[in-house]
């Protein structure tokens, strides 16, 4: 008995460790004059890569949860890029253009992340 439960405390230990490990995969819409929040919760960091598959281009900021946005980065059309989120980060992906846009999105690191609109 005491072996199982060695066992299943191990394992438990094992998938747990494992989670940091996981990612995210998304296509994203966002409407004219809207933008995209990603991360805008408690959490640790992580990694996006984030494509533009648009034809106009987004700026992405970032927003720590406590109030603000800085390092501004615009991102044309058709061009990827990798953004390091520090922890309890928000990326905000903002869509200034008269037409609806789409990014594509994979996240590692922690993606216990909230998302959501705003306008």
């Amino acid at each position: 008995m005491k072996r199982i439960s060695l066992f299943i405390v191990l394992l438990s230990l094992f998938f747990t460790s494992c989670l940091p490990f996981q990612t995210l995969n998304s296509t994203t819409y966002i409407k004219p004059k809207e933008s995209f929040l990603l991360g805008n919760n408690p959490h640790g960091k992580f990694l996006a890569i984030v494509t533009n598959t648009s034809v106009t281009p987004i700026t992405i900021w970032k927003c720590p949860i406590e109030g603000g946005k800085h390092s501004p980065i615009t991102l044309n059309p058709s061009i990827t890029i990798k953004v390091k989120v520090e922890k309890n980060t928000a990326l905000k992906i903002e869509n200034d253009s008269e037409e609806q846009i789409s990014i594509q999105l994979k996240v590692n690191g922690d993606i216990g992340l909230s998302m959501g609109y705003q306008k």
